[in-house]
């Protein structure tokens, strides 16, 4: 045997970290249905029976009907309509297009900003590391809830305002995360290296101390990204999110809530398993990530 064919096959970082991802069937297959529900949103225009929201394909009488029903039009129902005669499938598909891109969008932005006050926190220290954490703790004393029913209370109803104000009651979560993960990377050699090289400290922050505290931030953004969603359908829910002319799945379940009562549950019933999915498949994730990324964790 030659020394080549001997040597052990060394696995790069991006292969090792797929291969361990792999381990977890719970995690591989949340992560299928969660690439599912993105494809279904992207594609809802080509894929939905109806666009629930274009009056001219809307038809009163249909309203209301049970699963499966047939219109007057030969339309078949398969998840019902509700009192608007909006087919219920349809409202799904494309209430899942302004969940996913509220939730992404806060939670990226969120990110950028949290990340940034939070590495400009652990890396300058003294006045500026006090001022931050003090904003950061004072915005955590704040039920997340209440804080965004405030902030859209006084911008009022729109996707624009909703993402602002998640991004309002997130970026802290952000900032203390990766603030405790550059606190321990800015005691590094490679750091006191940068910093005894009079490198700019623009290029030590992004160049070097960013890319090591990114594993806590993929985590954490990922499971920010099911509570911007669950926030966006509470906020909706209450009147308060996206408007009327907006598909939703917050504003599904509420269309339905006064019908509950009297049977017509299909109404919010599938809006809300289909919210429920969303957000758990995006945990299950979100947790396994964690326990990969994170060698404490692992066995």
């Amino acid at each position: 045997m030659s020394a080549a064919t001997s040597l052990p096959r060394v696995e790069t970082p991006l292969q090792r970290f797929v291969a361990q991802f792999l381990e977890s069937r719970v995690a591989v297959g949340a992560l299928i249905v969660f690439v599912t529900i993105v494809l279904l949103a992207i594609f809802a225009p080509w894929i939905a029976p109806q666009n629930p929201y274009d009056l001219a394909q809307l038809d009163i009488m249909d309203g209301r009907m049970e699963p499966g029903t047939v219109g007057g039009d030969g339309f078949t129902f398969w998840l019902g309509t509700d009192d608007q005669g909006r087919d219920m499938l349809s409202g799904i598909l494309y209430g899942l297009r302004i969940s996913l891109v509220v939730g992404a969008g806060s939670a990226f932005l969120a990110g950028v900003i949290g990340a940034s006050l939070g590495m400009l926190a652990a890396y300058v220290g003294g006045k500026t590391d006090t001022l931050i954490m003090r904003l950061v703790d004072l915005q955590l004393s704040f039920p997340a809830i209440l804080a965004a029913l405030m902030i859209l209370a006084f911008l009022g109803k729109g996707i624009t305002n909703v993402v602002i104000a998640l991004v309002f009651v997130e970026w802290a979560y952000y900032a203390r995360t990766v603030r405790g993960s550059a606190l321990v990377e800015r005691r590094r050699e490679y750091i006191e290296a940068a910093q005894c090289l009079a490198l700019p400290t623009r290029r030590i922050v992004f160049v070097h101390l960013l890319p090591n505290c990114l594993p806590p931030l993929i985590v954490i953004g990922t499971i920010q990204v099911a509570r911007a969603i669950a926030l966006e359908a509470t906020l909706s829910f209450l009147g308060l999110g996206v408007p009327i002319t907006e598909p939703s799945l917050g504003l599904l379940i509420a269309n339905g809530y006064e019908y509950m009562l009297s049977g017509k549950y299909w109404i919010s019933f599938y809006p809300g398993i289909a919210l429920l999915v969303t957000i758990v498949s995006i945990n299950l994730v979100g947790d396994h990530l964690r326990d990969v990324l994170n060698p404490r964790l692992q066995k």
